[in-house]
């Protein structure tokens, strides 16, 4: 039995790791246009004899009535619209509603909620963030070109780029059914994944940005919880080390 409260001791240690670092990702994009908080997933965990699918799972008539512990699912990510906020820069553009822009490097087409757009030197339209070396595609996944040698350039709610009053491009947005399919890929950016992303309608705010849909004095709250978690889990574990550590030099010993 002191095995078995040492091993759900230590699976409350990692899940309380995982959120912790979870949190702790969030917080430090708190400020980041359009980002989407991760949630650590947490299910219970079945019995060995009723996990095992070969049918020569360990049976215990004590254990198999108690629980199986916990075990961590897939990240969650929340993909709950953010405020949005007016920024008043032509080339910002916010989402309102579904929706991703879709980003291109050349080799690899990711998707993003982040609307700070900006021209680099060749003319394109491009993520402001990343170095510039994410080309922002049209509804027809071709980059959108515009004058590098200037011109007021205004993007309108439905995706119209104009410079100089002239129709330069046409925002694509893109969406999945599958949304926990996709996958962080880093610089605020997601993996499709398995998911198959279809061109929608586009909802949009010019001259505004989408904030992170994270609440970092909530989410605060919730890493102080998962610190104190650990740290009871890692107490457990202790007591339970020293208490199998009294078993072996004393229970067992032959007067």
């Amino acid at each position: 039995m002191s095995s078995y409260g040492f091993w759900l001791s230590a699976a409350g240690m990692k899940i309380n790791d995982l959120r912790q670092t979870l949190h702790a990702n969030n917080l430090a994009n708190a400020q980041t246009t359009g980002f989407k908080e991760d949630l650590a997933v947490v299910m219970a965990r079945p019995v060995e004899s009723r996990e095992s699918v070969d049918g020569f799972g360990f049976s215990h008539p004590v254990l198999d009535g108690m629980s199986g512990g916990a075990e961590v699912m897939p990240t969650f990510h929340n993909f709950a619209q953010g405020n949005i906020e007016r920024t008043n820069r032509a080339l910002d553009v916010a989402i309102e509603g579904d929706g991703f822009f879709a980003v291109s490097d050349g080799t690899a087409t990711r998707y993003t909620r982040d609307g700070e757009f900006t021209m680099n030197l060749n003319g394109e339209l491009v993520l402001s963030t990343g170095g510039g070396r994410w080309r922002v595609l049209d509804a027809d996944g071709a980059t959108i070109q515009l004058d590098p040698a200037g011109g007021t350039v205004r993007i309108s709610d439905d995706g119209t780029i104009r410079q100089r009053n002239e129709v330069v491009g046409q925002l694509g947005l893109h969406d999945t059914g599958n949304r926990q399919s996709m996958r962080k890929f880093g610089e605020n950016l997601f993996d499709a994944g398995v998911a198959e992303m279809q061109p929608v309608p586009a909802h949009l705010r010019s001259e505004s940005r989408e904030s992170s849909n994270y609440d970092p004095l909530k989410g605060l709250a919730m890493m102080i919880e998962a610190s104190r978690a650990y740290q009871l889990n890692a107490t457990l574990v202790q007591l339970q080390d020293q208490v199998t550590g009294q078993a072996v030099s004393t229970v067992g010993r032959v007067a």
